[in-house]
């Protein structure tokens, strides 16, 4: 289950799939990063790019425990009561809360996506091919359709219609 660091989504994973691998979407994980940085430097974004570099290079290198470390340590700097304390705070909370979910290197050696953005991609395609102005579905009508377009989309149109040579992409 890939997905952002929203509780609601890791108890349902937790209900639902307890057998499930959970991963927090890395490039969500990296949002968290930036408002670091920029609790840290501000509009500085040079400063903040060159913070950022090693960091999110740790992170996806599965060091989420160094990336950890060195957040705390910076919290450790920043004076008590200080606005950047706060949000730095905050966010050290969430890494701890997420870091058993940022395994990055594991997904990718498995060949899993490590960012739920190609999930996000294929959902918008499909809403968009169902609720398009004017088209109204039935239940029924919705989940046939869903899965004609969805054997066209994997190049197994042929495994409907054996017998034809029909190519819906030349129709």
């Amino acid at each position: 289950i890939i997905a952002d660091g929203a509780a609601w989504i890791w108890r349902l994973a937790d209900d639902r799939w307890p057998q499930a691998r959970q991963r927090l979407d890395c490039y969500h994980a990296i949002q968290h990063l930036v408002a670091v940085g920029r609790a840290l430097f501000g509009e500085e974004k040079v400063r903040l790019k060159a913070w950022l570099k090693p960091l999110v290079k740790q992170l996806r290198a599965d060091s989420s425990l160094k990336v950890i470390r060195q957040l705390e340590e910076i919290l450790t700097t920043l004076p008590a009561g200080a606005t950047a304390q706060a949000a730095v705070a905050k966010e050290v909370e969430y890494f701890h809360e997420h870091q058993q979910r940022m395994d990055y290197r594991a997904g990718r050696r498995a060949g899993e996506p490590i960012g739920s953005g190609p999930i996000e991609a294929t959902c918008r395609q499909m809403q968009c091919r169902f609720k398009r102005p004017g088209q109204f579905w039935s239940r029924k009508g919705d989940e046939a359709l869903m899965c004609l377009e969805t054997f066209w989309r994997n190049g197994r149109w042929h495994l409907l219609f054996p017998h034809t040579h029909f190519n819906p992409a030349r129709n």
